[in-house]
């Protein structure tokens, strides 16, 4: 199993403080059934910066860890990164990082909306041959009221990322019911867990997946699954819109909403 966007390198951000809270991460996922972590800190979110050369010395340190220990994980550079006016040029200055040195770039927006420059920003990454891959937009404020913003990202040439803890409910009922139906609109290309810490944000990837099936169907799964396998080796996301929906599952799932 594949996860695509975590804060387990430590000391970088809010995530794992320390190495110790490192490794016990580390243990976790990987009694989940998680072998392939990319390292995904904060970067020039207003609070955090993780240049690229940054990343990658710590993620080089922590996977010695990790041998050491005996824990069969193995992490891959990358970052979260916060939309901004300079990004185009730390591009140039290379202080950004893809997704495990792919093609895959991952971006975060505001929480509160969609940034009017955010279609000019993803022509240009684009243009110089980079994939977007939007974290977590069933929390964005924009989606969650008007989810057909998504759409217009993903038609302009984004891909999108939900979170384990929204669809497991962990951030309250209404990004739950956005979550699941993003998903079930096609507009969602992967789930990761955005782990943090242990207790508080943990991965839940195997729970989650595991509802994905009851809900959504085996194929959903298997589809989120191979797509954030294919971001970790660089080869083309799917996309597909879902037509065999465990229609019973659905109805009472979104019955828990209303």
């Amino acid at each position: 199993m594949v996860d695509i966007h975590t804060h387990i390198l430590p000391g970088l951000d809010d995530g794992a403080p320390d190495l110790e809270q490192a490794l016990s991460m580390a243990r976790a996922a990987s009694a989940e059934g998680i072998r392939k972590i990319i390292a995904t800190p904060h970067h020039a979110n207003g609070v955090y910066n993780n240049p690229a050369e940054s990343v990658r010395e710590a993620v080089e340190k922590l996977n010695e860890e990790l041998k050491r220990e005996g824990i069969p994980v193995e992490l891959y550079p990358g970052q979260e990164i916060r939309v901004h006016d300079d990004m185009l040029d730390a591009w140039a200055r290379e202080e950004l990082l893809t997704l495990a040195d792919s093609q895959y770039i991952l971006l975060e927006m505001p929480s509160s909306r969609i940034p009017s420059k955010m279609f000019e920003w993803v022509h240009e990454l684009r243009l110089m041959g980079l994939h977007p891959i939007i974290a977590h937009p069933e929390r964005n404020a924009e989606v969650v009221k008007n989810p057909g913003r998504l759409a217009e990202l993903v038609e302009a040439g984004c891909y999108a990322q939900v979170t384990t803890h929204s669809l497991l409910g962990g951030f309250g009922k209404k990004i739950e019911e956005v979550a699941w139906s993003l998903c079930k609109q096609g507009l969602i290309h992967a789930v990761s867990s955005d782990a943090h810490h242990l207790e508080l944000r943990g991965f839940k990837m195997s729970e989650t997946y595991s509802r994905i099936s009851h809900y959504i169907g085996d194929s959903a799964t298997e589809y989120y699954r191979q797509n954030s396998s294919n971001i970790l080796d660089n080869k083309p996301i799917a996309i597909e819109l879902f037509s065999k929906v465990n229609v019973k599952w659905w109805r009472k799932l979104s019955n828990l909403f209303h």
